[in-house]
């Protein structure tokens, strides 16, 4: 089914539309939300609480990309449910990944322009450092998952990892954000 019929139900507030997004996006937001969580259970009810955080957003909500909207808002669910488990176990694997790309970010600047700013890196990037990029720091793919994804050894996703955080770190001080 297509997005603009899928928001159309929602619009209608047709509880079919649930379902045609379950249908349509569900592996897209378990799979994202069990990257952050590392828990298929934890995903399932992360993705359910999405499905609800839609359904309230829209309308007034139209989302040009139902997908990245919907993804983006299962990665917020995904990570403050991992801050919770976080702060409650005192451990967790995003904490390190978020702290891994902060070295080349900024703590106290507009998300809009230092968005922009990646979008533009990226660009410049090839196709699979693009991939890599997004799959270890938009879905939190380990390495390892990474490596095996592309067809590349594990060392060799780190390095192109830690040389596109040098090449961000580096464009971020040529636009005179500080880091």
């Amino acid at each position: 089914m297509e997005d603009a019929v899928i928001i159309s139900l929602y619009e209608a507030r047709d509880e079919a539309a649930i379902e045609a997004t379950a249908a349509q996006y569900g592996k897209l937001c378990i799979g994202i939300a069990q990257g952050i969580l590392g828990n298929r259970e934890d995903a399932e009810e992360c993705a359910s609480d999405a499905y609800l955080r839609l359904w309230n957003a829209i309308p007034p909500a139209k989302p040009k990309s139902l997908s990245a909207y919907l993804g983006r808002i299962v990665r917020n669910l995904a990570l403050n449910a991992a801050e919770k488990k976080r702060a409650q176990k005192r451990g967790g694997e995003v904490l390190p990944l978020l702290e891994e790309l902060g070295e080349c970010l900024p703590q106290n600047q507009g998300d809009g322009e230092i968005g922009k700013i990646i979008d533009r890196f990226l660009a410049a990037e090839t196709e699979e450092n693009r991939r890599i990029f997004l799959r270890r720091y938009w879905y939190c793919d380990s390495t390892r998952q990474i490596a095996h994804r592309i067809g590349l050894r594990e060392g060799a996703v780190r390095l192109r990892l830690h040389r596109m955080r040098e090449r961000l770190r580096l464009e971020l001080e040529k636009e005179e954000i500080d880091i």
